[in-house]
């Protein structure tokens, strides 16, 4: 009999790190894996894309929750989860990382008694007014295989009494980078379309709530980032979210460039020959890493601790970087093909 696997993905982050493990279910040969897709992010350009460009299967199950507030969304998400959870009896529930998705994925699963297999488990910025700091605490403590990028998430776990399940498999998002610049240096255009020439411009992205969702806090962002575009241009692809903001707020940034959102191809191939990176993404400060490009976390903690430590990364607030050097803990690249196995096991 094959294994059902039941994968809850709702935004952008989500699609792009789904896309190798789905690519190593299938390749397993004995798994079927059933694909839901929340609806958190909607629009074409924040998640039809994501799927085409990275050959993901279309959903079997989209369930068009979006726009809503943080406990209206995932109530509502909890709701059609467990109705589509009740129909598809899959063996495990797979989720990555820490939106709104992912919570109500794992809840959902936990209420029926259903196994959950967390990717990204462990990491924490030990910030709990971050929305997405309490999603992973929660997921973290519902799930049964605890799938751990870095050596310090697997610490962080066993800080909070959780060791049964536990295992370091590395960074799909490595698996999948490997991947994209191979294919972006085919396929995008995103440099001649825009003019840009490799290694002397950065990128910017700005998205997280606690950037945005104050004007004031937004403002001394948009302002840090035009300081540096003095020195070097900024392409910032910009999340419609924040546009909104920045338009509601009348910020109208110096030395940036704002530009369309971008399939994940294009994105890749931006950042990889880009000069810099400044971020409040969590995904976005390790692509960098495998990017091998300086990155400012424009947030004041990170949960991707080594990026810092190995001087690939700093925080805003923090005026140099630390010695650099590489960082072992991501993995080769094969991090989906040991999920699989786990799953499969």
């Amino acid at each position: 009999m094959s294994l059902s696997v039941l994968t809850v993905v709702g935004a952008r982050p989500q699609f792009i790190k789904a896309a190798p493990v789905s690519h190593a279910l299938a390749a397993h040969g004995n798994i079927r894996e059933i694909l839901v897709h929340t609806g958190q992010h909607f629009d074409a350009a924040m998640s039809d894309v994501f799927f085409q460009e990275l050959d993901i299967p279309p959903p079997a199950h989209n369930l068009e929750v979006n726009s809503l507030g943080h406990g209206a969304m995932t109530g509502r998400m909890l709701e059609k989860l467990e109705e589509v959870m009740i129909a598809e009896k899959p063996d495990w529930v797979l989720i990555y990382g820490d939106t709104n998705s992912t919570v109500a994925g794992a809840l959902a699963a936990a209420k029926l008694h259903i196994p959950v297999a967390h990717v990204e488990a462990g990491l924490r910025s030990f910030n709990r007014k971050m929305p997405e700091e309490i999603n992973r605490v929660m997921a973290d403590h519902v799930s049964n295989l605890l799938l751990c990028p870095t050596r310090t998430a697997v610490a962080n776990l066993a800080r909070e009494g959780i060791t049964h399940g536990v295992h370091h498999v590395g960074d799909v998002m490595y698996d999948v980078t490997i991947a994209a610049v191979e294919r972006a240096r085919e396929r995008s255009d995103i440099l001649t379309r825009h003019g840009l020439t490799p290694k002397t411009y950065a990128v910017a992205t700005i998205h997280r709530a606690e950037n945005t969702d104050d004007p004031a806090q937004l403002a001394k962002v948009i302002a840090w980032l035009s300081e540096r575009g003095k020195d070097t241009p900024i392409v910032m692809p910009l999340h419609p979210r924040t546009r909104k903001l920045m338009e509601k707020s009348g910020l109208n940034p110096a030395g940036i460039r704002i530009i369309e959102p971008l399939g994940y191809l294009d994105m890749a191939w931006l950042t990889h020959n880009s000069a810099a990176v400044f971020t409040d993404s969590g995904g976005l400060q390790k692509e960098a890493y495998f990017h091998r490009v300086p990155c400012v976390t424009l947030r004041d903690e990170t949960e991707w601790v080594e990026t810092v430590q190995a001087g690939w990364n700093r925080l805003w607030s923090v005026p140099d970087y630390e010695p650099r050097r590489d960082i072992t803990d991501y993995g080769t690249g094969a991090c989906s093909a040991k999920i699989a196995t786990l799953l499969a096991a």
